[in-house]
Order: C-alpha cells, then sequence, then structure tokens
C-alpha cells in the first residue's frame, strides 16, 4: 500500500537494560522516542534474570508514551516490528499468559555445566553442524532445559501442552496479540541451539537431546510479514505486527549491510560483530558463529558472528560497581585525559568470554597497575577493552572469510565515543563508519516491517537512505598495534577458567 505523509513505522527495541519505543518516518528518520530501564537481577553469582512481566509492562508503557507525546494516533502507525535482546528465555502458562519464572538472560551462566556433559557426550559437533553455534550457556536451548527441571512441575505442564516458551520477541507478540499469536522468526529461532538453520526448522534430534516438548515452542515466520495484530486495547488501534527480528540482526539490516561481505558492530551491552555472507551459511573455523539474518519471502540471508559480552556493560560496571564516574557520558573525558593506558589493562571477563574464546568460567581482571595509576587509567583501560574484544572478532572473521574487510560500520550507545571509535579504527586498521541514525537496531526492525505493508518498497530504496555521520580513519603504527596486542593477550590468558582454578 503508498505511505502517506503523516504515517510512521513504530519500532519496538527490547533491549538488555531497557525497553525502547522509536516511530520512524518514511525517511529513515527518528520522529520520536520513548525508554524506560528495566531491572536487573543476580540472584547468585553468574546469574542475570529479567522480570517479564515488568518487560512487558514497560515496552507496553514506552509504545503508549511515544504516540501520547508526540501527538501521534495509533491509526497513523502504518506497521509495527520487535527487536529484542535474542537468547533470553521466557516460559510462560498459556492460560494466565503469566511468567512461571523469570526470563533467564542471554548473559546468564547458570548452564555452563549442562554444556559440559553436551560437550563431553560428543554432541558438540552435531550442535555445530545444525545450528552454526557452539555449544554455550549463551543460548536459550540450555535455559530452557533449566527452567523444565527447577521449576516444580513445569516438565509434566509443558508435554501437557500448558505452557509456551520463546525469546522476547516471542513474548511480546503474545502478549501485544492478546494470546492469540505464539510465533518467532528464523533470526531468533537460530539461537536456541534448536533450530537447523539450513532446512530452518526445529530439530527433533537437537530437542531431545535438550529434552525440550516441542509443543513448547512458537511458529516460525518471515522476519517480515503480518505475522500478528496488536488488541486495540494496548494502543487504540489494530495496529499489524510485522516484523520479528534479533537485536543483532535488526542492526546488521539497518546499517544496510545487504550485500555478501559487508559487516557491522554494534556497542550495546555487549559487541556484536556481524558480516553478511549471503544465501549460505557460513562455517567458521575460529570460533565464530553462523546465524540466520533474516528471511523475506521464504528466502534466508546469513551472517558470521562474533559475541563480546561486556560491552557498554564494561562502562556500566565502572559506573554501578566501582563509582569512578556518576554517569556513563563522563568515560570519554575521564579516558581522553591521560595520554594512553600507563600500562593497565581491564579483561571484562565478568560473565565469561564469547567469541573467540567462549570460555564461561573466565573472570574479569585489571593487570599492570602501579602507584601511578588512576582512576582515569582505568577508566582508558575499560574503553579500550571494548575495542580490543572487538578486534579479535574481526581478525577470526577476517580469517573465515579470506578477504579483509573495507571498513566496519558502528552503531549502539559507545559508538557516539568519539574516543572509543579512533582506538577501534587503530586496531583494526581499516576505516570505522559511524552512519547519522545509530539507532539502528530499531531502524533494522522498521525497515523489516515497512516493507511488508509497503511503507518502503525495497532493500534498494533502503540502502540508499543510508548516511554516514563521520570516518573515523586508522593512524596508529603497525609496530604500536601489534605491541598493544600482546599485552592484552598476555592480560586475556591469564583470565581463563578462573572460576574452575585454572
Amino acid at each position: 500500500m503508498p505511505a502517506c505523509p503523516d504515517q510512521f513505522i513504530l519500532a519496538l527495541d527490547q533491549g538488555t537494560t531497557s525497553a525502547r519505543a522509536i516511530l520512524f518516518d518514511r525517511h529513515g528518520n527518528i520522529h520520536g522516542v520513548a525508554q524506560r530501564e528495566i531491572t536487573q537481577h543476580y540472584p547468585r553469582p553468574g546469574w542475570v534474570e529479567h522480570d517479564a512481566g515488568e518487560i512487558w509492562q514497560a515496552q507496553l508503557a514506552v509504545a503508549q508514551a511515544v504516540l501520547r507525546d508526540n501527538g501521534i494516533a495509533a491509526t497513523q502507525v502504518a506497521a509495527a516490528g520487535i527487536t529484542n535482546q535474542r537468547e533470553t528465555t521466557v516460559l510462560w502458562d498459556r492460560t494466565s499468559g503469566e511468567p512461571v519464572h523469570r526470563a533467564i538472560v542471554w548473559q546468564d551462566r547458570r548452564t555452563a555445566g549442562i554444556c559440559d556433559e553436551l560437550r563431553a557426550a560428543g554432541h558438540a559437533e552435531l550442535f555445530r553442524a545444525r545450528t552454526g553455534l557452539v555449544v554455550d550457556a549463551y543460548f536459550s536451548g540450555t535455559k530452557l532445559k533449566w527452567l523444565l527441571d527447577h521449576v516444580p512441575g513445569a516438565r509434566a505442564r509443558a508435554e501437557r501442552g500448558e505452557l509456551a516458551c520463546g525469546t522476547i520477541d516471542s513474548w511480546l507478540a503474545w502478549k501485544l496479540s492478546g494470546g492469540r499469536r505464539h510465533v518467532t522468526d528464523p533470526s531468533n529461532a537460530s539461537r536456541t541451539l534448536l533450530f537447523d538453520i539450513h532446512r530452518r526448522c526445529w530439530d527433533d534430534e537437537l530437542l531431545g537431546l535438550l529434552d525440550i516438548p516441542p509443543a513448547l515452542l512458537p511458529t516460525v515466520v518471515d522476519s517480515s510479514e503480518h505475522s500478528a495484530t496488536l488488541d486495540p486495547a494496548w494502543l487504540g488501534a489494530p495496529i499489524p505486527l510485522c516484523s520479528l527480528i534479533g537485536d543483532q540482526q535488526a542492526a546488521t539490516f539497518g546499517q544496510a549491510c545487504l550485500a555478501r561481505g559487508m559487516a557491522k558492530n554494534t556497542y550495546g551491552t555487549g559487541c556484536f560483530l556481524l558480516m553478511n555472507t549471503g544465501d549460505e551459511p557460513m562455517a567458521s573455523r575460529h570460533q565464530l558463529l553462523a546465524t540466520v539474518g533474516w528471511q523475506l519471502g521464504g528466502r534466508a540471508s546469513y551472517l558470521l558472528e562474533g559475541s563480546v559480552f561486556m560491552g557498554g556493560a564494561t562502562v556500566q560496571w565502572l559506573r554501578d560497581g566501582l563509582g569512578l564516574i556518576a554517569s556513563a557520558g563522563e568515560v570519554e573525558a575521564l579516558a581522553a585525559s591521560v595520554p594512553d593506558n600507563g600500562g593497565v589493562y581491564l579483561v571484562p571477563a565478568h560473565t565469561g568470554l564469547g567469541a573467540p574464546y567462549w570460555d564461561p568460567f573466565a573472570r574479569g581482571a585489571l593487570f599492570g597497575m602501579t602507584r601511578g595509576t588512576t582512576r582515569a587509567h582505568v577508566a582508558r583501560a575499560a574503553l579500550e577493552a571494548i575495542a580490543f574484544q572487538s578486534a579479535e572478532v574481526l581478525l577470526a572473521m577476517e580469517k573465515d572469510a579470506g578477504r579483509r574487510l573495507s571498513e566496519v560500520r558502528v552503531d549502539g550507545g559507545a559508538a557516539r565515543n568519539d574516543l572509543l571509535m579512533q582506538f577501534q579504527a587503530d586496531l583494526l586498521g581499516v576505516p570505522v563508519v559511524r552512519p547519522q541514525v545509530t539507532e539502528t537496531t530499531a531502524l533494522g526492525a522498521a525497515y523489516l516491517a515497512g516493507l511488508a505493508v509497503g511503507y518502503w518498497q525495497d532493500e534498494a530504496e533502503l540502502a540508499a537512505l543510508w548516511r554516514a555521520e563521520r570516518r573515523f580513519e586508522p593512524a596508529m603504527s603497525g609496530d604500536r598495534r601489534a605491541a598493544l596486542f600482546a599485552d592484552w593477550q598476555r592480560a586475556v590468558e591469564r583470565t581463563l577458567n578462573w572460576a574452575q582454578g585454572g
């Protein structure tokens, strides 16, 4: 359908630390934003939980607020889309619509022992071949198994069809549709350890290995299609829900990395570097992940991904854990007040290490301190740690792809930090390009929803909307880069397997 000038696309962006609702116009510009933080629960060391009921209430509140505060009627919303923290897992009652336990967050490490057992039994290669993933507590399948094993009566109720499960997209789609639709898309399904990314369906053998009843699972739909309708009680009109997509795939789409070989890095709670590999998954030889990017018209595009668990969360830890800064925005000036890190390296393995190490038992550490070390050196080491982790992923990605990247497009909150972006370009040795619209996660969900209703015509139109705001060129010598990396890798080595006494 042709878009009217006063129509908008509503993106619901449910992240790890906040719920956001963003209105986009047909030029891909932001018309309005509403945001609300959500509570982080840490019941035990290595455990991270969210209240799924709070997530729902927060997401509904910001959706209502962004329309109200910008004078937009629900009838002016051509379509809505959901993008979400991906591996976070919810189990709920189909009748009451209430969760039976807090959601287990993607950062949670409680199922590391289950993963050890799967590897010891020789199943790791089967999971990698079918799902493109490594066997790690990061992913949803072992979280769901834990819930079924530990919530009283859950397994029996699941087998009777009384419960439903899903990632956050499924949970929100269920609630928004008034319990009428239990759906997910391939980008989210491919993060569960339960989904065959080649056949693009739930895999019975993998479900059996994790003892998960198939009746729990959502229907898999395209990333861009009218898969549900918002109950008019929520926003005042029956708005079509036309996209579901995991946050990192959404950011890749929003960055218009639509051609094979294009890559982006998102600096959110974690950091996620993804490269488009076209219409076939790429098997990694360097501990990266093959994942479904998005599916349109039944056709999938695939990505190669490296995941860093502590990106912006490292700065949050400086603020909330150490009290070194009062707000995240202070970190750049503090870090820039010293010329270098003074030999200090922070390895933020607070929740283990992701790619390319995949060590759930690594733990965070600060190295190289002297009597001359100040809070500014620690702040600089924290920012540099974000860049070091991302650079290690990029190097692994280039080895897998057999090609050098020509540039990396960046987004997310920390991408606004000029000091970090310049250091990232220096470490990578390739330009880092920041777009005018850095809310690319929400933008990707909006683009996919808009395509489904003809608000935008095709991917070529979307690619033409992408505009660069600043380009950071590498300026560091090769010798300096190599010396910094050598010290960083020495520091990382000392954190590995720490929680197991290694």
